[in-house]
């Protein structure tokens, strides 16, 4: 069984998504950067190891990363899931994980990277918004998308509405892109993400109120 490592700075709740769906690999443990961490309790509470690496015990980013890897690989990691881990990497780190490291972004990728997105959304006036799973590349944001899920942004829509509807379909779609990687369905094909077999979807449509 494949060993995985979810690296989380809050709450967590894609991890517990994650957890939830029992994905076919062993959770080896949940790092954070921030020793208050509400997802260190949950997956503490379900017998998965947790642990700490304090970003701001490192003089730099790049000793930060290099104590976050060193952490990380010695649990043997087939593959890292950033759920929620608000820190930016270093190219070196993400190197390090090139083709299995994976982010969930609040957007349609390209569109909307960085923080504030459903804000961003809204002051753009789009009629349709979502999240993207993705492979990490040195660049923010970017990266080969494996599955991306749409919602509608309504008239009455405000940042708080929008978000919950969109973080009801990460819920959905981030498991089932870790499930496809951890079956050995993902294949980078020239920058593009392809699941083996071509029959199931790489988008998702939600309706109006829908979760």
């Amino acid at each position: 069984m494949k060993n995985i490592v979810i690296l989380i700075s809050g709450r967590g709740s894609n991890m517990q998504a994650i957890v939830d769906a029992g994905v076919p690999a062993r959770l080896a443990a949940v790092i954070s950067n921030r020793g208050d961490a509400e997802g260190l309790t949950w997956a503490g509470g379900r017998g998965i190891a947790t642990d700490v690496v304090d970003h701001k015990a490192f003089p730099s980013r790049e000793a930060f990363d290099d104590a976050l890897a060193a952490r990380i690989d010695a649990e043997s990691p087939d593959l890292v899931i950033l759920a929620g881990f608000m820190r930016v990497l270093t190219e070196k780190f993400v190197r390090h994980y090139d083709g299995r490291l994976l982010n969930i972004h609040p957007s349609l990728l390209p569109s909307f990277p960085g923080l504030h997105t459903h804000r961003q959304a809204i002051g753009a006036g789009v009629k349709v918004h979502g999240c993207t799973v993705h492979f990490v590349t040195p660049a923010l944001d970017h990266g080969p998308i494996v599955i991306q899920s749409a919602v509608p942004v309504l008239t009455d829509d405000d940042e708080d509405s929008l978000a919950a509807r969109v973080l009801a379909q990460e819920h959905k779609i981030y498991p089932k892109a870790v499930r496809w990687f951890l079956e050995g369905n993902l294949v980078i094909v020239q920058g593009s993400v392809r699941v083996k077999g071509g029959s199931q979807s790489q988008f998702v449509m939600c309706n109006p109120g829908v979760s």
